[in-house]
């Protein structure tokens, strides 16, 4: 079976992002979780942080590496030597967005394949926006997160 790129932000890693790691698992040989370092977004954790909570969230399951990217997501899946992309899509609205995403990289990289997985349904409500909304009133978390990821969250927005 072919080696999967799974790409996001993960600012931070929610129990969806895990449930699509740990069912691509089972259907891949090797995932590769890549962390995309976007300066435009701003994310709460840096590169580092959000690279080391995914590892830690995703410990479990050997046939995941982690990895941070900053090129080109078709250069990048290439480098690896992947031909599979996955993404995830939590609701409808989230579908027009992918499917564009998935026909630029068609184009730019036709040799990949772009597949898509829904989360579990109780868990397709969760994003890391809202996460961090939550956190950052000081929310409970714990029931969305790895615990590991509940304790970076509340260690940021203590001090703010």
């Amino acid at each position: 079976m072919p080696k999967v790129i799974y790409p996001g932000t993960f600012d931070p890693i929610t129990n969806g992002h895990t449930d699509l790691i740990e069912r691509a698992g089972k259907m891949f040989d090797e995932v590769v979780v890549a962390v995309a370092y976007n300066p435009k977004k701003q994310p709460l954790f840096d590169l580092d942080e959000r690279c080391e909570l995914v590892r830690q969230a995703t410990a479990h399951l050997d046939n995941v590496t982690v990895t941070g990217f900053s090129n080109l997501l078709a250069d990048f899946v290439r480098s690896q030597h992947a031909t599979v992309i996955l993404r995830g899509l939590r609701a409808v609205s989230d579908f027009e967005y992918e499917f564009q995403l998935a026909d630029m990289n068609r184009h730019l990289a036709p040799e990949v394949e772009s597949v898509f997985l829904t989360p579990a349904n109780h868990l397709s409500y969760i994003s890391s926006t809202l996460i961090r909304e939550i956190a950052s009133l000081h929310g409970d978390v714990s029931e969305f997160v790895d615990p590991v990821v509940a304790n970076a969250l509340k260690n940021k927005f203590s001090n703010r």
